[in-house]
């Protein structure tokens, strides 16, 4: 696809397998201020670690890029087909510098879409055409600066909350960051736990080690310990001053030894050591536990709007495991022995995208 555009601009797909295209796409999202979903790494690791192709759509002008949209294909014999930006993030969608390219970049994914023979477009960001449907009131995102030592950030944290890590700290834990193959194997037992605990199918771990590997020191994993057991465990990101954890957990153990309020302090203290200087805690359902768990925590919630696209009649596909529709399945996925859950999860999730 190269359509001549208006103002001397083209749109055209992205080449992501010539190193020099994506080198110049990842300094037009560095100096567009774009979020890590936005880069081809974050494309290039999804593809690797689920098998979801990596595509993006670029618009340029006299040769310099003026526009970009990453795209994943998913691809779920039970959730449909979608093109995803991004894929597995929360965040992504166009990133231009003028409204009328965002619009021109929406309608090039609806002809990549109808080319590929993929229903939907899903935009995790809010720039789209009018008629591209709106998601609204469902998530919220949660961040705030972090403070100038371990001390002030601990006192950051609103009273009650502190009492709680300062309970974690008093416990007898251990912590390490790292992201070598026992820093691995800890974070996938403690958080394919978790997220079976919740009723949720866990990522495949191929995903972890692709974002491991492919972004070196822009990520890295904090476990907390009792004794020989990871009861917590956070794979985070590291983007623009902002670490952001991302994939994090523990089983019920870490409840009474407050281990993920030990992990979350101790990623702070990390974070800002490591030059952060700003706390991404991620997006959250809308009056869920992890939503109000963040709130107690100080941080103000920031609604999220994302954008979607159906074509010839198709129904956007539904990957929200709290739906109604969808309650019977998490009862009975949580009480699945793990081995059973780690074996078939990462087969349904790699769909999610």
């Amino acid at each position: 696809m190269n359509a001549p555009m208006s103002h001397s601009a083209t749109i055209r797909l992205a080449d992501l397998s010539d190193a020099g295209e994506v080198t110049r796409i990842e300094g037009f999202v560095a100096d567009a201020g774009g979020s890590v979903f936005h880069r081809p790494l974050w494309l290039s690791a999804i593809e690797r670690g689920t098998g979801n192709r990596a595509h993006g759509l670029l618009i340029e002008r006299g040769g310099v890029i003026a526009g970009w949209l990453p795209l994943s294909a998913v691809s779920s014999p039970i959730f449909g087909k979608a093109l995803v930006s991004s894929g597995f993030g929360v965040g992504g969608g166009v990133l231009v510098g003028r409204q009328d390219d965002a619009v021109r970049l929406c309608r090039a994914a609806e002809e990549l879409a109808g080319r590929m023979s993929v229903g939907t477009v899903e935009l995790r960001g809010a720039d789209a055409p009018d008629d591209w449907e709106v998601i609204g009131g469902r998530h919220a995102n949660f961040a705030a600066d972090l403070a100038a030592d371990d001390e002030a950030q601990l006192l950051a944290i609103p009273r009650k909350a502190r009492a709680e890590v300062r309970k974690g700290l008093e416990n007898d834990l251990q912590v390490s960051v790292g992201s070598g193959e026992d820093d691995r194997r800890a974070h996938f037992a403690a958080y394919s736990e978790s997220v079976r605990n919740l009723g949720t199918p866990v990522f495949p771990r191929s995903l972890f080690d692709a974002v491991l590997d492919l972004f070196g020191e822009d990520a890295d994993i904090l476990t907390v310990r009792h004794g020989d057991t990871p009861v917590a465990s956070v794979l985070s990101l590291y983007h623009r001053g902002t670490v952001m954890p991302f994939w994090g957990g523990g089983p019920f153990a870490a409840r009474s030894l407050r281990a993920n309020e030990r992990m979350y302090y101790e990623l702070m203290c990390h974070a800002r050591r490591k030059g952060c200087t700003r706390f991404d805690f991620g997006r959250s359902k809308t009056a869920s536990g992890p939503f109000s768990f963040k709130k107690n925590w100080g941080f103000e919630p920031e609604p999220l709007v994302y954008r979607s696209w159906s074509g010839g009649g198709v129904a956007a596909r539904n990957i929200d495991p709290t739906d109604e529709g969808n309650s019977a399945k998490i009862e009975i996925w949580k009480k699945l022995p793990l081995p059973i859950a780690n074996m078939i999860g990462p087969w349904i999730a790699r769909g999610l995208g």
